[in-house]
């Protein structure tokens, strides 16, 4: 897949590439499936090859994935506003809802903060933090520094690494598996812990 994506990358013209990697990296908070990481790999390598540079990569990888966070903030937050709030939907435990946004609101600044680093999750993280009404100042600030600081490591690894493509793709799957068996197990923990709790009471 790396060697197919660096193909047809390759064939663009320098503002092509940018534009791509923009692209990417803002579609895959919208579409996690996207191989956004991958595309930005691959701007590291052409960045040790001198196809581009690496700041404007760096700026638009973060400001795409930036983007496309705070696009599904502001989605969640008018959910929220709109739907959620209301009595139409019977299926949504009002109670529940309350609980979730409570511990998002005590804990979604680090959330926020390491939501790059968490394969698979971060469109949850985005749509909570809307949901949740975190400021919006500070989540354009945290999911700024969150997406620079991934982005300037996943570029990184391109430059160094980018005549090893298998090592790349290989690292970055095992970090993505990884990351995701951690983050199941968080939830079913406090799921779990949640369920206890509500048995214990009714005893």
């Amino acid at each position: 897949m790396f060697e197919g994506i660096l193909g047809e990358i390759t064939k663009l013209s320098p503002l092509g590439i940018y534009l791509a990697l923009f692209l990417f990296s803002y579609i895959e908070n919208i579409f996690p499936p996207s191989p956004s990481d991958m595309v930005v790999v691959i701007g590291g390598t052409l960045i040790g090859t001198g196809a581009i540079s690496l700041m404007p990569t760096l700026f638009l990888t973060t400001i795409g994935s930036v983007a496309g966070f705070m696009t599904l903030y502001y989605l969640g937050s008018k959910l929220d506003k709109k739907v959620l709030r209301t009595k139409n939907i019977k299926f949504i435990s009002m109670n529940a809802l309350d609980k979730v946004e409570k511990w998002f609101i005590q804990y979604g600044n680090w959330i926020i903060a390491i939501n790059r680093f968490l394969p698979g999750t971060r469109s949850v993280v985005s749509f909570f933090a809307g949901l949740s009404e975190v400021d919006p100042r500070m989540t354009i600030i945290l999911s700024t520094a969150s997406a620079l600081l991934w982005n300037s490591l996943v570029l990184a690894l391109g430059i160094v690494f980018g005549k090893n493509v298998q090592l790349v793709d290989h690292f970055l799957n095992t970090y993505s598996n990884i990351a995701c068996a951690i983050t199941i197990i968080i939830v079913l923990f406090v799921i779990i812990k949640y369920f206890y709790k509500k048995i214990s009471t009714k005893r």
